[in-house]
């Protein structure tokens, strides 16, 4: 499946938090630019990295008036178990079926160790308050993803 293209409206979603409570992306809509990013497993080494680079740059990213949503398949059990160990400040969004996965492009082959299987490509996507896609991040750097999306925020500035 193909990604969103930079300028089109990002696909609409709603799904469960590491709370349960529904999010949405029109929640956002008019008040705040949205990065959302798209992470294969809660608690493994390079998600971790990155969700940590990403709580550490909590007041930058509210500076450029943006919002973190970390989507992943994980349970909501196994995210609430993730924001609380590593105390990260932003919201993990559960999508099990994968169908926000999907609708973004991002789910798809993968290979591990000779092993193939289907699962999330780490990718972003930075969402302008007016809903429109700004940028879309597909050459994630787990250990510079928070300052890579800073820049691009920068830039939109």
């Amino acid at each position: 499946m193909a990604l969103p293209q930079v300028g089109q409206l990002a696909p609409a979603f709603m799904l469960p938090n590491h709370e349960g409570e529904m999010v949405s992306l029109e929640d956002f809509r008019d008040s705040k630019n949205v990065v959302l990013y798209f992470y294969p497993k809660a608690m493994t080494p390079g998600c971790t990295v990155q969700a940590c680079g990403i709580r550490d740059t909590r007041s930058e990213l509210s500076e450029r008036q943006a919002v973190v949503l970390g989507v992943s398949p994980d349970p909501i059990k196994r995210l609430v178990n993730f924001r609380q160990k590593q105390d990260l400040n932003f919201d993990l969004l559960s999508d099990q079926d994968h169908s926000i996965a999907e609708k973004y492009g991002v789910w798809g082959l993968k290979k591990f160790m000779g092993r193939e299987y289907m699962g999330i490509n780490r990718i972003t996507f930075i969402i302008g308050k007016d809903g429109k896609l700004k940028h879309v991040m597909e050459k994630v750097k787990t250990k510079t993803h928070h300052d890579d999306v800073l820049d691009i925020l920068a830039e939109m500035d």
